[in-house]
């Protein structure tokens, strides 16, 4: 960032001093009126395409960096739950390994032209979900050419998610992933599986996934409430800190697994 400010600044100066010298010039009678207008338009425009093109290339880097696009559903879920779950989780993933993330979230339909350019989507809340067929195709498309959807059940969704998922894939059901899986051993050694984040009915920690030529292309958790453990402190804060760094944990594996495989 500081780079582009000093080459931005350099060029600026540049052109100030390139219209002064126009302008003595005019002044010398030099340079005739129909001209001296035409140079001084051209220079006054010249760093403004400048940093135009600096900031175009500052934004196409930026966007080689990982992003969590969060799907907005709609059904009558709170599809926005756990608002501050992904910025704490890409800064974990910078943090503790070498993957360069984005500092936010961004927020796609399924339907959306952009959804292509984020491999790894993420879907949670409470209630809900319900795919318009346009949306149910979209999403078989992305995920069959190598897009990645983590799904996180914060109690409430599981009924609603299965019977979507049976329609973007109605000859596989949802499979349980063994504790052998590298999913759960990907940069964190997790052998007993899932942790157990919060309660919610009682049952144990559960992961599924739907595979696509031999690839996870769905990897959705029950009854574990990761998104929960990644919330700032003071949202659940009977979370202890052990508790957090499993959730914490457990997404970095996520993550790390579906950019490796």
């Amino acid at each position: 960032m500081l780079v582009h400010v000093l080459v931005m600044f350099q060029i600026c100066l540049f052109y100030i001093d390139l219209l002064l010298c126009v302008f003595a010039l005019k002044k010398m009678k030099f340079i005739k009126h129909g001209k001296f207008w035409l140079m001084t338009l051209l220079i006054i425009c010249g760093p403004i395409s400048v940093i135009r093109c600096l900031s175009a290339a500052k934004t196409k880097a930026d966007s080689g960096k990982f992003v969590i696009a969060r799907v907005k559903y709609t059904g009558g879920g709170d599809w926005y739950a756990d608002r501050t779950s992904i910025p704490n989780w890409l800064k974990e993933l910078r943090k503790r390994t070498d993957i360069e993330t984005a500092d936010d979230q961004v927020i796609i339909q399924l339907t959306d032209k952009d959804l292509y350019q984020y491999p790894f989507i993420y879907m949670t809340g409470h209630g809900n979900i319900r795919f318009t067929e346009k949306e149910m195709r979209a999403l078989r498309f992305y995920l069959t050419h190598g897009g990645f959807l983590y799904a996180d059940d914060n109690y409430g969704m599981d009924l609603s998610f299965r019977r979507e998922m049976k329609r973007v894939f109605p000859d596989q059901p949802l499979q349980g992933v063994p504790n052998t899986h590298p999913i759960y051993h990907a940069f964190y050694d997790f052998p007993n599986g899932l942790p157990k984040i919060h309660l919610h009915n009682g049952d144990p920690a559960q992961g599924f996934a739907l595979f696509h030529e031999g690839r996870m292309v769905v990897f959705y958790t029950y009854s574990c409430d990761i998104g929960d453990g990644l919330e700032d402190p003071d949202v659940h804060p009977e979370d202890t800190p052990a508790v957090r760094e499993q959730a914490v944990r457990m997404a970095v594996n996520i993550a790390v697994y579906a950019l490796t495989h």
